[in-house]
């Protein structure tokens, strides 16, 4: 048996042990979501046979492909692009002086979550909000200046 066969031999047993162990310590999909975003996806029509399907695929997914796909899938990377709010100010901006409050035009609002001062003024100027590295939001405005903002609704 050569060694590149005994590789493959471990890596399939060890996704199987991964996805046993998975399917004893998944609480399900149903238990894993809020109420409110499990009926929003449609979920809540499906029949308990077709939910244990749901579970045992998303097992499997995570315990064998999920972690080789995540740098290069597409579907990450779109999740990923969705993240990224694209917006303008409602009306006048003048800058931030430390806790502003940011109205946008897609009826968002967001607050200054970082202190920090800057004065620039514009109608309506475009923004963008995504996620840094940290897992915080960060809000550029006319793609000049950047500043922490935390979401009011």
């Amino acid at each position: 048996m050569t060694t590149i066969t005994r590789v493959l031999i471990l890596a399939g047993l060890l996704c199987n042990a991964a996805a046993t162990l998975a399917d004893d310590a998944f609480p399900g999909i149903k238990k894993l979501m809020p109420e409110e975003a499990f009926n929003r996806a449609g979920l809540d029509k499906l029949s308990d046979n077709e939910l244990e399907q749901l579970d045992r695929w998303l097992i499997g997914y995570t315990a064998t492909e999920a972690p080789v796909q995540r740098k290069t899938s597409a579907a990450v990377r779109q999740v990923e692009r969705d993240t990224i709010i694209t917006s303008t100010i409602d009306g006048a901006f003048s800058g931030w002086s430390g806790k502003t409050q940011f109205t946008l035009s897609n009826g968002q609002v967001w607050r200054q979550r970082l202190a920090g001062k800057w004065r620039y003024r514009a109608e309506s100027p475009k923004v963008t909000i995504e996620k840094n590295i940290m897992g915080f939001f960060v809000m550029r405005v006319d793609d000049k200046k950047s500043v922490g903002v935390k979401r009011v609704r």
